[in-house]
């Protein structure tokens, strides 16, 4: 195996949840290879270096091997090298570490309405 589609390995090695995720990416140009933007079916090979964009930080990683299915992520992460820069990685940390703890609703008050979910939905994209 020479090459790989860009959008199945970012999925396979679990950058992106879905591969559906992994394709719009690459369509929105939040995914470039080598410094071009690339669409979905672009082909890989080791040693390719790639910048994602994704929830407003921007990772670099260099593809050390090939791999078409997803696996388990002590496996995912010898498929590619990190090298986003110290200052991106700590605005990352510093935006994760410390937010609000889980989501509580008050015992008894049900699920919420279709217009609750819609209000909250509004309020947590508001604070993206």
């Amino acid at each position: 195996m020479d090459k790989v589609r860009i959008d199945k390995w970012l999925w396979s090695v679990r950058i992106f949840k879905s591969r559906t995720l992994a394709t719009d990416a690459c369509r929105e140009g939040k995914v470039k290879l080598n410094g071009e933007e690339v669409k979905a079916s672009q082909m890989i090979q080791v040693g390719d270096v790639l910048e994602v964009r994704k929830d407003g930080f921007n990772m670099r990683y260099q593809v050390l091997q090939l791999i078409e299915k997803r696996v388990g992520a002590p496996l995912a992460q010898v498929c590619y090298e990190d090298l986003t820069p110290a200052e991106e990685l700590n605005k990352y940390k510093d935006w994760f570490v410390g937010k609000a703890g889980a989501e509580y609703r008050e015992k008894g008050s049900g699920r919420p309405t279709k217009k609750e979910r819609r209000e909250i939905d509004e309020f947590k994209n508001w604070a993206k």
